[in-house]
């Protein structure tokens, strides 16, 4: 997410940042089926993709993004569902590698221009829930540790973007959209799909003053969530709020902080929302990091951002990190 030397200059930092950053849809780790909250206790959007360089979309071309994506996290909350009570915890660790090919198309859509990216999630996680098994009628208690552990396909995210500058003034609107059809089973712990349908609409914004290097982005958005078949679960609305303030020392390497926040603005419902509205809430803070250098004469901006999130309420908490390579395969038509 960050320029680099020669002929994009402050500008390519710019791009760099944007491409990174634009439009990142989230393919959390997620307890799935035997532990629901925000049906998993996870939502779809991915926390912390749109921090540095949010409001900015690139100019006209193609664009090439690997997005790697780590989250470890716990909870002790306590859980009852048909029988099956999750109270010895549950401990999440995921892995995400997401694909992603990105078009700016030419010309001017409502003033500005119009992006358009899919990303393909790749995903390992591995879960581990505590759990109380009883049956009252033949006296029988049981304490098992389950665990569950992946390597799968998730759901495709395709996404679109209309961004617009203004001087030092960069911001867009989005909208992201799950496609259910990745990895996802009942009662797997370790699900890399969510089988159900999502889209999220976002705004952003990015002041950065090439002058003295400083950025300042903002991004928020809500997330529409539809319902479960298997499990006749439906999410509650999700709202999230990301931000970055960022100094770039030179047009290669710029250091800040970023950090987001969460919170479901509407209740679960359904017949498999068992817990009742059960709403989330987490926040979260950490640096970030951002490198510019070339291979050859091809421009490669890397992004490196760290969460550590607190104030957790009906969801997993913990941390996590992305390391994302951006790379143009032609800009302007060359």
């Amino acid at each position: 997410m960050i320029a680099t030397r020669g002929n994009w200059g402050w500008s390519a930092m710019r791009k760099s940042y944007a491409v990174a950053a634009l439009g990142t849809a989230a393919l959390h780790a997620a307890p799935a089926d035997r532990a629901q909250a925000a049906e998993g206790a996870i939502g779809f959007y991915l926390l912390g993709s749109q921090t540095t360089m949010a409001g900015y979309l690139p100019p006209p071309g193609t664009y090439f993004l690997d997005y790697n994506y780590y989250y470890s996290g716990s909870t002790d909350f306590t859980l009852d569902i048909a029988g099956l009570t999750l109270d010895g915890g549950v401990e999440a660790d995921t892995y995400y590698n997401l694909l992603t090919p990105m078009w700016v198309a030419p010309g001017k859509v409502l003033g500005g221009n119009v992006g358009f990216l899919v990303l393909v999630p790749v995903a390992w996680k591995r879960v581990k829930a505590g759990a109380t098994l009883a049956n009252p009628a033949l006296g029988i208690l049981a304490q098992p540790q389950l665990i569950d552990e992946e390597t799968a396909f998730g759901d495709p995210v395709p996404g679109l973007n209309l961004g617009w500058h203004q001087g030092n003034w960069h911001w867009t609107v989005g909208t992201l959209v799950n496609v259910p059809i990745g990895l996802w089973e009942r009662g797997n712990l370790a699900n890399i799909g969510f089988n159900r349908w999502a889209v999220d609409v976002n705004g952003a914004f990015t002041w950065l003053d090439p002058k003295i290097g400083l950025e300042v982005s903002s991004a928020a958005g809500f997330t529409f969530i539809g319902e479960n078949p298997t499990t006749d679960y439906k999410t509650g609305t999700e709202f999230h709020y990301e931000f970055a303030v960022v100094q770039n020392f030179s047009k290669t390497f710029g250091l800040g902080v970023n950090g987001y926040f969460y919170d479901q603005v509407s209740g679960d419902s359904g017949r498999g929302a068992r817990l009742g509205a059960f709403e989330g809430r987490v926040a979260a803070v950490g640096p970030v990091a951002n490198l510019n250098f070339t291979i050859g004469k091809l421009p490669v901006s890397t992004s490196l951002k760290y969460f550590h999130e607190f104030e957790a309420e009906n969801r997993l908490e913990g941390d996590s990190g992305f390391l994302t390579v951006t790379m143009p395969l032609s800009v302007g038509g060359h």
